[in-house]
């Protein structure tokens, strides 16, 4: 049975077994996931989503949170500008073996669902408003206050 899963803005295709390198998800190593958003699930019938199938998940276990390639980006200016800069970046990875696909049932299974870390920080956000406290009164102001009053 395969499952074709969206994760990070992109789609993959995945079976039992299945080793996958996907964008960084907020989960630690040992964790188990699941996938929720899945686009087509196939086997003996092949079911394909309106956008998603309801009730399908492909669960997996994280190995690892990993980098990947180092790529170079080279900025040359030319003409007059004799200047020319190296840029590398690491991606930051999340290294997953996928144990299951499940074409129904997800809601009950009760597993942790898979969330990047963007969508982590985005829900810490807006989930603990920040307190609202009054600023204390300045001395001087409130000696003057407190003069104002007395006359």
């Amino acid at each position: 049975m395969f499952a074709v899963l969206k994760t990070g803005g992109k789609q993959y295709k995945v079976q039992a077994g299945d080793i996958l390198r996907v964008e960084k998800l907020a989960a630690a190593a040992g964790d188990k996931i699941q996938f929720n958003e899945i686009l087509m699930v196939g086997g003996d019938s092949v079911t394909v989503g309106v956008p998603l199938v309801a009730g399908a998940a492909v669960q997996a276990e994280v190995i690892a949170q990993i980098k990947g390639e180092k790529t170079i980006h080279y900025v040359k200016r030319r003409r007059k500008h004799s200047s020319q800069r190296t840029k590398g970046h690491r991606q930051h990875l999340t290294l997953l073996r996928v144990t299951d696909v499940l074409a129904s049932g997800a809601d009950a299974s009760g597993v942790m669902a898979a969330t990047g870390t963007a969508d982590a920080r985005r829900a810490a956000h807006n989930a603990a408003p920040a307190p609202v406290t009054e600023a204390p009164a300045k001395p001087k102001r409130a000696a003057k206050a407190a003069v104002a009053a007395k006359e």
